[in-house]
Parts: C-alpha cells; structure tokens; sequence
C-alpha cells in the first residue's frame, strides 16, 4: 500500500532520487523545497519554499490540504554540511547547521502534523551517522543532527497514540557528485548510494515497518 508523501529537499541529489524512488513504487509525491522542484516526478511542486519559515511552511502545507486533504508520509530530506574546526570555526556556522537540518525538520513535522494525523501516516527524518561519534571538523553537524535524532524520539514518543511513526535514517557517506569532488581518493564503492538511503525511507514508509517508531537506523555502507 502506497499514499501520499511530502518530502522536504527535493531539488536536493538525496531529495531528487528519492522523489524518483517513491514515485516508481507507486507513491503520490509532493516536493518541497526553497529551490526549483522538478515536475517530472511529483504531483504537486512547491518550489521556492523556505523550510526554515514557519509562515512560508504554513502556506506550503494550506495548498496540501486543499490539493489532497491528508498524508500518508513526511520525509525530512532537507538539511546541509559545514566542516570546519570549534577552535577556528564560527558560532554562526552553529547556527546555521541547527536552522538547516533541526528547525527544517521541526517546522515541517509541526505544519503537517494535522495531516499525518488524518492518514495516520509516518514522518522519516535523515539524520547522520555523525550524531552518535563526531570526527574533527564535525562538531557542528553532528550537533544539528543529534538534534535531529532528539526531536525524532521525542515526536515518537508523543504520537504513539495517534497512529503516526517516527524514525530516523543515519547515514554515512553519501555517494554524490559533490562528495566525489571533495574527497576523490576515497573508495566510492563503500559509500552509500541515494538510491539505497531512499530506498529505506520507502520501507520505513510502508506498512512493513508498521512496529517500527522511534528508532534511529544506521544506514553506513562500508565505511
């Protein structure tokens, strides 16, 4: 069984390819994100979309509920990586990882709530292998994505009751263009495909995962 899915980051290489995923297995995707979403693969695009903006979420999630009434899934895609040191780095950097990859999830998880709740639907997050042992340089992302992992199983935890699940996917490193260019040395083959991350978030969306809330589920290749 498929539904309808809104998933944030979705002019993103993960939110492309798993726009494309979901829309292959059958699910009615809508794509949000503050740059252009492509039509090909979703039902409804809503490009230009500031995720980190309760009142631009707000309205995002208004033209949801009059396009399709509910959802049946939420995945929170939408999010960003900053590698810098704490003792040379900035305190905005901080702060711009917390808006990017906590408030995004935060904002779009409250405004769709009311629909989730209507299709008993469930929200995935991705979160980061980094928020359970930060490296040097990571001291900023992982804590954006510990915030992440919070928010998660706390959610969980407060919709048990209305049928809704929460969980999170925690990555390592994913096979893209940018990473390549960034680290062209390292063994690619270990690395995790988007295709792979979106295929468990369609897993994690189905009813095959229907005991399934509140976990935190490495997704970490061979790396």
């Amino acid at each position: 069984m498929t539904g309808i899915v809104a998933v944030t980051g979705a002019a993103g290489a993960l939110g492309r390819k798993a726009v494309a995923v979901l829309n292959a297995a059958g699910w009615t995707v809508i794509g949000i994100d503050l740059g252009i979403v492509e039509a090909g693969d979703v039902a409804l695009a809503l490009g230009g979309v500031d995720l980190t903006d309760e009142a631009a979420v707000g309205a995002a999630a208004a033209q949801i509920a009059d396009r399709f009434g509910q959802l049946d899934g939420l995945v929170n895609i939408a999010g960003g990586f900053a590698w810098e040191t704490v003792a040379d780095g900035s305190v905005a950097t901080w702060d711009r990882l917390y808006a990017m990859n906590v408030r995004t999830a935060l904002i779009a998880s409250r405004a769709l709530l009311p629909l989730l709740r209507a299709g008993q639907g469930a929200i995935v997050n991705i979160g980061a292998a980094a928020s359970v042992k930060a490296g040097a340089g990571m001291g900023a992302y992982a804590a954006s994505k510990s915030g992440v992992a919070r928010l998660t199983e706390a959610l969980a935890e407060e919709l048990k009751d209305d049928g809704v699940r929460v969980n999170a996917i925690l990555p390592s490193i994913l096979d893209t263009a940018a990473n390549r260019a960034d680290m062209p040395d390292a063994d690619f083959a270990r690395w995790v495909t988007p295709e792979q991350l979106a295929g468990v978030a369609a897993f994690l969306l189905s009813p095959a995962a229907s005991a399934i809330t509140g976990a935190l589920i490495p997704v970490t290749g061979r790396v």
